[in-house]
């Protein structure tokens, strides 16, 4: 599970890399909005990696498990989480000037949106850093929701920034599992040159779906992944 875990952080990484820059072009991912909340999560992702390899493998499989199975559940709950309505910033957001506008193919129109909570989003995202480093994923199930339901970024701007923040966790994370010896080429290297390329056909058909399509997607993975999750804790 060691290696499994250091291949996660790598996968993740990569993916990130690979998929940023198209998402940055077309306004799908904001560097204002990923690079605070990526900065508070790449030191908790350190300490999250060494409780990691310190926990037996079942016990990190089921509470990943009931963590992913938990966040599906208040995504299937919130009604207006592809666009949500439009608020307020607080005056975090507006001290860093997090804002934005991209435009929707989908719904053939300019999506205006800013951001509010911006401190409990960070306090929020400390914790998803500890958990992708613990996990070793790059934690996007739990940034996207974040962004998203709290904060109120639209689904597809959540979903393209969520890269960059695992960009940033995955490379702090994944240095504590190299330094350990838990990297293994054999899984890392055929996994990252697959996630790349997945990353690249992803970034150019986000923008070609429709909010409420990526939505059900990104609902129907979390519970998949936390089924299998509580499956394997269990021994299943």
């Amino acid at each position: 599970i060691d290696y499994v875990r250091a291949a996660g952080l790598l996968v993740a990484l990569s993916g990130a890399l690979s998929a940023g820059a198209p998402l940055l072009k077309q306004g799908l991912a904001n560097l204002r909005l990923g690079l605070p909340m990526a900065l508070l999560g790449s030191v908790s992702s350190i300490f999250g990696a060494l409780v990691g390899l310190a926990l037996p493998s079942s016990v990190v499989q089921l509470s990943l498990g009931v963590v992913i199975i938990a966040i599906a559940f208040l995504m299937v709950m919130s009604k207006r989480s592809a666009v949500p309505q439009a608020t307020d910033p607080d005056c975090f957001s507006q001290l860093l000037q997090i804002s934005g506008v991209y435009y929707d193919n989908s719904l053939k129109q300019n999506v205006n949106w800013n951001i509010h909570r911006t401190a409990l989003g960070g306090i929020l995202f400390v914790f998803i850093g500890f958990l992708g480093g613990m996990f070793g994923l790059g934690a996007g199930f739990a940034n996207v929701p974040v962004f998203n339901m709290l904060m109120g970024v639209p689904l597809k701007v959540a979903v393209g920034t969520s890269g960059l923040v695992l960009s940033i966790n995955g490379s702090a994370a994944v240095w504590v599992y190299l330094l350990k010896g838990a990297v293994l080429p054999l899984i890392a290297i055929p996994a990252v040159a697959g996630m790349m390329a997945g990353s690249r056909i992803g970034a150019w058909l986000l923008p070609k779906f429709h909010p409420k399509s990526i939505r059900m997607v990104v609902i129907s993975i979390l519970v998949l992944a936390g089924i299998r999750s509580l499956l394997k804790g269990l021994g299943v």
